[in-house]
């Protein structure tokens, strides 16, 4: 199965799962810049499902738009898994989803650091009813388009198991 195949499996499914449960879904994206939107909305019938999707590229959107304190980005970094748990709990709070997704990280091929190396990708699950996971990936050496799409499939993944009760 190929990689753009995989995705639009996961899509179809979340899409399919959140359908039957009458929930609506957010994404919150930063290194992805709306690709996992971009995925979800690809599947027919996805408006029934998807509410919106949030690309905060900056630090300033991330606080704009998700109420993500600058003080938390200040002392944790954007990429982070307290920043990934605000963007989550942003997006379910500024919109109409149930549930919601967020990733942020650092695709590449420039600005990763010993503490935080390229193909590093925090994401972050928050649920209306007050569930809240965060999950940490290293990619490991691959192309800037390779962190994206694997930070996608991973965003679907963890979307569809936020369904999941």
């Amino acid at each position: 199965m190929t990689q753009t195949h995989r995705i639009w499996s996961l899509a179809q499914a979340v899409i399919d799962k959140a359908g039957a449960e009458g929930a609506m879904v957010a994404t919150a994206e930063s290194c992805t810049g709306g690709m996992i939107a971009a995925a979800l909305t690809d599947v027919p019938g996805s408006s029934a499902v998807v509410d919106r999707g949030f690309v905060t590229y900056t630090n300033e959107a991330k606080t704009e738009m998700l109420a993500v304190p600058p003080e938390m980005i200040a002392w944790f970094g954007a990429v982070s898994g307290e920043v990934a748990r605000a963007m989550a709990q942003g997006a379910v709070l500024n919109s109409r989803a149930d549930v919601a997704v967020s990733v942020t990280g650092i695709a590449g091929p420039t600005g990763g650091t010993a503490d935080k190396p390229v193909g590093l990708v925090w994401f972050g699950l928050a649920r209306k009813d007050g569930l809240i996971r965060v999950e940490r990936r290293i990619f490991g050496v691959g192309s800037r388009d390779y962190v994206r799409t694997k930070s996608v499939e991973t965003a679907l993944q963890l979307l569809l198991s936020g369904l999941s009760h």
